[in-house]
C-alpha cells in the first residue's frame, strides 16, 4: 500500500520560500507519476506540478518559474521548492502517486492521481 506523509508547510511573507517534502513508502511500480497540488478555501483543487520517475517535470502556469519539483529515489522522497510566494498560494499542499505505465506517460498537473497524502498547511501573508 502506498503511504504518502507531507511535511515543511508554514507561514510565510509574500515572497518568501518554502521547502515541502513528501515521504514516499510502498511503492513497487518502476513507472510512476508523482504530483503536488493545492486546495485554497473555497475553490477547486489544482495541480501544481508533476514528475515522473523518469524526472520529467511539468508545471502549471500559475507557479512556472517559481516552483521546482524534484524526486531523490534513493531517499524515496519528493520535494516542492516554492519560491515567490504570493497570497494567493495560501492552501492546503499535497503529494499524490499513481503508478504504472499510463501515468508514467501522461504525467501532466491537470491528470487525476490515485494515492494522496494528508496535506500540508501553507500560509503566505501579505
Amino acid at each position: 500500500q502506498v503511504l504518502l506523509v507531507e511535511s515543511g508547510g508554514g507561514s510565510v511573507q509574500t515572497g518568501g520560500s518554502l521547502r515541502l517534502a513528501c515521504a514516499v513508502s510502498g511503492v513497487t511500480y518502476r513507472s510512476y507519476c508523482m504530483g503536488g497540488l493545492r486546495q485554497a478555501p473555497g475553490k477547486v483543487r489544482e495541480g501544481v506540478a508533476t514528475i515522473n520517475s523518469d524526472g520529467r517535470t511539468n508545471y502549471a502556469d500559475s507557479v512556472k518559474g517559481r516552483f521546482t519539483i524534484s524526486l531523490d529515489i534513493p531517499e524515496n522522497s519528493l520535494y516542492l521548492q516554492m519560491n515567490s510566494l504570493k497570497p494567493e498560494g495560501t492552501a492546503m499542499y499535497y503529494c499524490a502517486l499513481e503508478a504504472g505505465w499510463r501515468a508514467f506517460v501522461g504525467c501532466f498537473p491537470g491528470r487525476p492521481l490515485e494515492s494522496w497524502g494528508q496535506g500540508t498547511l501553507v500560509t503566505v501573508s501579505s
